[in-house]
């Protein structure tokens, strides 16, 4: 995608911190250099705020990913493209499930939406699909989140990191920059189970299970 869109060796292509290593790569293997820039932090996609403080004169291209079912704000990402005269790339990211599906599963959302305590839960943007039911664990010094996710599977709650390290912290992509949100994010999001065939009593298991964590989540002093 990006050497057909003819981004090459010196141009620097600017990309989403938060989430896998694959479109960095990309961005190597076409010659350019990667730019990490900073998320929104209710979507978890790349924040068209920071790509434009990120912009330079080698700027050639942004990639956007959609994450966890929110979609990235393209239309503030053209307008930014157009300003700069950057290329907007659009990854194709999460496979798309059936209408079924999706409303299903924004069912089941919005019951633990509604349930849930002592976690954040996502904010249901208009157009979500919750790919993945990806709540916050606030840490406080200890590894919170952490530490929830293993006693919610000893009680047979399948959950999971959604992102373990950011890609700047990853070998090889080693950079020294102050990316704030992604930092947050990779220490507290926990991906819950919400998928479409799950029953309501697997629903209330997954509610009762987290809430009565809640002596875990208390602010250390």
């Amino acid at each position: 995608m990006l050497r057909a869109a003819g981004v090459g060796t010196g141009d620097e292509v600017i990309v989403p911190a938060f989430g896998n290593a694959e479109v960095a790569e990309d961005v190597v293997r076409a010659g350019a250099v990667p730019v990490f820039a900073d998320i929104h932090p209710e979507t978890y996609c790349i924040d068209p705020s920071h790509v434009a403080a990120s912009v330079s004169a080698r700027t050639a291209a942004v990639v956007a990913v959609h994450r966890f079912g929110h979609r990235a704000d393209l239309a503030g990402l053209r307008e930014l493209g157009r300003r700069h005269g950057l290329l907007v790339l659009e990854e194709p990211g999460e496979s798309e499930k059936s209408y079924d599906e999706v409303a299903q599963r924004r069912v089941h959302a919005a019951y633990l939406s509604a349930r849930l305590t002592g976690v954040r839960t996502p904010v249901g943007q208009e157009g979500h699909t919750y790919q993945q039911y990806v709540v916050r664990v606030p840490g406080n010094g200890r590894p919170d989140r952490d530490a929830f996710a293993r006693v919610l599977r000893g009680k047979g709650v399948e959950c999971r990191v959604p992102v373990k390290t950011p890609v700047h912290r990853l070998p090889g992509f080693r950079f020294d920059i102050a990316l704030p949100e992604t930092e947050l994010a990779a220490g507290e999001t926990l991906a819950l189970p919400v998928e479409a065939a799950m029953s309501r009593r697997q629903l209330q298991r997954v509610v009762q299970a987290c809430n009565a964590l809640g002596g875990l989540l208390q602010p250390a002093f």
